[in-house]
């Protein structure tokens, strides 16, 4: 066992869990002051079901014997029990740490999806899709890109993406950020719109917003970092293009918010380092530092016009789900065919670095493909509990706030006496 590697990632894992308040202060803050706490708890409750069930049988279905390149094998490792054994280790991590790392990925990820349907979405429904779409949804998919040929076993046989197609996605941008923002877009179109939705919805509390920006900018040096799985000079390379991304697109996002407004605002500060670090997820170890602010700076700008694209088509996207994680992980996705670069981590040229458009093509496929099954089986998931259960709360509870009819503990007394 590797102990510099083991602390590494134990660190990492700290990172990581933190994410979990910065995810939901960054959308609590967000919405309006009636539903702030059940937005939160949106993020808390999709890590507490996705966590156990992670244990029972995600890890397995991720990272056991693939059947076919689509889902590894559910029993393999179920219940985690085979990964205690203090001598199973992947390159000297303990596997048990390496599998409470990628459990922290899978939670993260099924509670981005929450900010599409900020107002208007039953907590319990929102619970009962957490749970299906993250074993219909996540795991295959996490499976497709993440899970290498020989990664927990030596015989074991990994995911499509990975090893046939030979897509790049370093931390998760297909697996992560596509599959969540293609997921947001189905829920948002089956739930309907928010009594709001076409009026100006201000943030009830901007500070919590950025602090949140903040705590998940912090986390996300793990997220992306923690991703090489040593402590060495790919996590170093990575870090770096991470921070540097995440500064153009601020950047990139507020000189076009000024622009078009003719102000810079603190949630455009918020969104557009979320951006930035969402469209160089994927790219974090393929692209140079110069190539890593090409993408962060390409990606502040398209996204605040994306971000509009929810008014145009009529789909109401709360929290910008689509226009940030969606829009943001195809850009960083589709950028490696043009700016990755040998030299890095990844080992691999775009076409900007006599690569041809081999690459390109690649990422491509991965993203589309990420894309419509995320999309069809969340619809689907979405629609049905929408004809059992019911997916969306009364217009009356919708007025008073969610936080009033359904929980106890409301963000703010509002009443003075």
């Amino acid at each position: 066992m590797d102990t510099g590697t083991t602390a590494f990632i134990l660190c990492c894992i700290i990172g990581l869990t933190l994410m979990i308040p910065g995810l939901a202060l960054f959308y609590g803050g967000m919405v309006s002051v009636k539903s702030s706490t059940n937005m939160m708890m949106m993020t808390f409750g999709a890590v507490a079901i996705v966590g156990l069930l992670w244990v029972l049988f995600g890890f397995s279905m991720v990272f056991g014997t693939s059947m076919g390149g689509f889902v590894g094998s559910i029993t393999e490792f179920a219940g985690m029990t085979d990964l205690l054994e203090p001598m199973t280790t992947i390159d000297g991590l303990p596997i048990s740490l390496f599998a409470l790392f990628q459990a922290l990925f899978a939670a993260i990820t099924v509670a981005l999806i929450s900010g599409a349907v900020a107002d208007r979405m039953k907590f319990g429904a929102w619970m009962v899709f957490a749970a299906i779409w993250a074993v219909l949804v996540y795991f295959p998919v996490a499976h497709w890109v993440f899970a290498f040929d020989g990664v927990v076993t030596e015989n074991s046989v990994g995911g499509w993406i990975a090893n046939t197609l030979g897509a790049v996605d370093f931390a998760g941008g297909t697996a992560v950020h596509i599959n969540a923002g293609a997921a947001a877009l189905a829920v948002a179109i089956v739930l309907g719109k928010s009594a709001m939705f076409g009026q100006l919805r201000k943030p009830h509390n901007v500070p919590l917003t950025l602090l949140g920006a903040g705590m998940l900018w912090a986390g996300w040096y793990a997220f992306n970092g923690g991703s090489a799985l040593a402590a060495g000079n790919s996590a170093s390379i990575v870090m770096v293009t991470t921070f540097v991304a995440t500064c153009a697109a601020v950047l990139a996002w507020l000189a076009v918010e000024k622009i078009k407004t003719g102000h810079v605002t603190g949630v455009g500060a918020a969104s557009g380092a979320i951006t930035g670090l969402v469209a160089i997820t994927p790219a974090c170890g393929a692209v140079t530092p110069i190539g890593a602010i090409f993408v962060g700076g390409i990606a502040g700008a398209i996204c605040v016009y994306a971000v509009g694209l929810k008014d145009k088509f009529g789909y109401d996207d709360s929290l910008d789900v689509v226009g940030v994680h969606l829009v943001g992980g195809v850009i960083g996705t589709l950028l490696i065919g043009f700016f990755a670069s040998e030299g890095m981590p990844n080992g691999i040229n775009g076409l900007f670095y006599g690569g041809g458009i081999d690459q390109l093509w690649k990422q491509a496929v991965a993203a589309g493909a990420v894309m419509a099954y995320s999309f069809v089986i969340a619809f689907a998931i979405a629609f049905a509990i929408k004809k059992t259960m019911g997916i969306r709360i009364s217009p009356d509870e919708e007025e008073k706030g969610i936080d009033a009819k359904f929980h106890r503990d409301s963000a703010y007394e509002l009443e003075f006496s």
